[in-house]
Protein backbone atom coordinates (compact mmCIF):
# COMPACT_ATOMS: atom_id res chain seq x y z
CA UNK A 1 0.00 0.00 0.00
CA UNK A 2 1.44 3.39 -0.92
CA UNK A 3 1.61 6.39 1.42
CA UNK A 4 -1.32 8.18 -0.24
CA UNK A 5 -3.58 5.17 0.37
CA UNK A 6 -2.27 4.76 3.92
CA UNK A 7 -3.04 8.42 4.69
CA UNK A 8 -6.55 8.06 3.27
CA UNK A 9 -7.20 4.91 5.33
CA UNK A 10 -5.93 6.68 8.46
CA UNK A 11 -8.19 9.69 7.74
CA UNK A 12 -11.19 7.44 7.15
CA UNK A 13 -10.65 5.62 10.46
CA UNK A 14 -10.21 8.91 12.33
CA UNK A 15 -13.41 10.34 10.80
CA UNK A 16 -15.25 7.13 11.64
CA UNK A 17 -14.36 7.53 15.31
CA UNK A 18 -15.01 11.29 15.41
CA UNK A 19 -18.41 11.11 13.70
CA UNK A 20 -19.36 7.67 15.08
CA UNK A 21 -20.04 6.54 11.51
CA UNK A 22 -19.47 2.92 10.49
CA UNK A 23 -19.48 3.80 6.78
CA UNK A 24 -15.99 5.31 6.87
CA UNK A 25 -14.59 2.34 8.80
CA UNK A 26 -16.05 -0.02 6.17
CA UNK A 27 -14.52 2.00 3.32
CA UNK A 28 -11.15 2.02 5.13
CA UNK A 29 -11.20 -1.77 5.54
CA UNK A 30 -12.03 -2.18 1.82
CA UNK A 31 -9.13 0.09 0.82
CA UNK A 32 -6.70 -1.81 3.07
CA UNK A 33 -7.09 -4.88 0.87
CA UNK A 34 -4.53 -5.52 -1.88
CA UNK A 35 -5.18 -3.50 -5.03
CA UNK A 36 -6.06 -6.61 -7.05
CA UNK A 37 -8.86 -7.35 -4.53
CA UNK A 38 -10.42 -3.87 -4.70
CA UNK A 39 -13.73 -3.34 -6.40
CA UNK A 40 -13.99 -2.50 -10.07
CA UNK A 41 -17.28 -0.95 -11.18
CA UNK A 42 -18.20 0.00 -14.72
CA UNK A 43 -20.36 2.99 -15.59
CA UNK A 44 -23.19 0.74 -16.81
CA UNK A 45 -23.50 -0.76 -13.30
CA UNK A 46 -23.84 2.73 -11.86
CA UNK A 47 -26.54 3.39 -14.47
CA UNK A 48 -28.40 0.19 -13.51
CA UNK A 49 -28.19 0.35 -9.71
CA UNK A 50 -27.93 4.00 -8.67
CA UNK A 51 -31.02 6.19 -8.35
CA UNK A 52 -31.30 9.84 -9.39
CA UNK A 53 -30.14 12.23 -6.69
CA UNK A 54 -28.27 9.51 -4.80
CA UNK A 55 -24.71 9.61 -3.46
CA UNK A 56 -22.76 6.43 -4.28
CA UNK A 57 -19.29 5.48 -3.07
CA UNK A 58 -17.04 2.94 -4.79
CA UNK A 59 -14.08 1.76 -2.67
CA UNK A 60 -12.08 0.94 -5.78
CA UNK A 61 -11.98 2.04 -9.40
CA UNK A 62 -14.75 3.19 -11.73
CA UNK A 63 -14.17 2.26 -15.39
CA UNK A 64 -15.85 3.74 -18.46
CA UNK A 65 -17.69 0.74 -19.94
CA UNK A 66 -21.28 1.65 -20.82
CA UNK A 67 -23.40 4.79 -20.87
CA UNK A 68 -24.46 7.05 -17.98
CA UNK A 69 -27.39 9.48 -17.82
CA UNK A 70 -28.40 9.83 -14.14
CA UNK A 71 -27.92 12.78 -11.80
CA UNK A 72 -25.80 10.89 -9.27
CA UNK A 73 -22.81 11.93 -7.19
CA UNK A 74 -20.17 9.21 -7.48
CA UNK A 75 -17.22 9.13 -5.07
CA UNK A 76 -14.46 6.64 -5.78
CA UNK A 77 -10.85 5.87 -4.98
CA UNK A 78 -9.98 6.06 -8.71
CA UNK A 79 -11.72 6.91 -11.98
CA UNK A 80 -10.66 6.12 -15.52
CA UNK A 81 -10.64 9.22 -17.72
CA UNK A 82 -13.60 7.98 -19.79
CA UNK A 83 -15.64 7.17 -16.66
CA UNK A 84 -15.02 10.62 -15.18
CA UNK A 85 -16.09 12.25 -18.46
CA UNK A 86 -19.28 10.16 -18.77
CA UNK A 87 -20.32 10.79 -15.16
CA UNK A 88 -19.57 14.53 -15.42
CA UNK A 89 -22.08 14.93 -18.30
CA UNK A 90 -25.10 14.45 -16.04
CA UNK A 91 -23.79 13.71 -12.55
CA UNK A 92 -20.77 14.49 -10.42
CA UNK A 93 -17.52 12.51 -10.02
CA UNK A 94 -15.58 13.23 -6.82
CA UNK A 95 -12.84 11.60 -4.77
CA UNK A 96 -13.40 9.93 -1.41
CA UNK A 97 -11.62 12.77 0.50
CA UNK A 98 -13.95 15.30 -1.19
CA UNK A 99 -16.97 13.27 -0.04
CA UNK A 100 -15.53 13.12 3.48
CA UNK A 101 -15.42 16.96 3.53
CA UNK A 102 -18.90 17.37 1.99
CA UNK A 103 -20.63 14.72 4.10
CA UNK A 104 -18.59 13.88 7.24
CA UNK A 105 -21.55 12.11 8.87
CA UNK A 106 -21.87 9.78 5.87
CA UNK A 107 -25.64 10.22 5.70
CA UNK A 108 -27.53 8.80 2.73
CA UNK A 109 -24.45 7.30 1.05
CA UNK A 110 -24.64 3.90 -0.60
CA UNK A 111 -21.67 1.60 -1.20
CA UNK A 112 -21.66 0.08 -4.68
CA UNK A 113 -19.48 -2.62 -6.12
Amino acid sequence: MNTQTENLVRSLKRLSIEQECKLWKRIASDLEKPSRSRRLVNVYKLENYAKDGEVVIVPGKVCGDGEFSKKVTVAAFQFSESARAKIAKSGKAITIPELMKENPKGKKVRILG
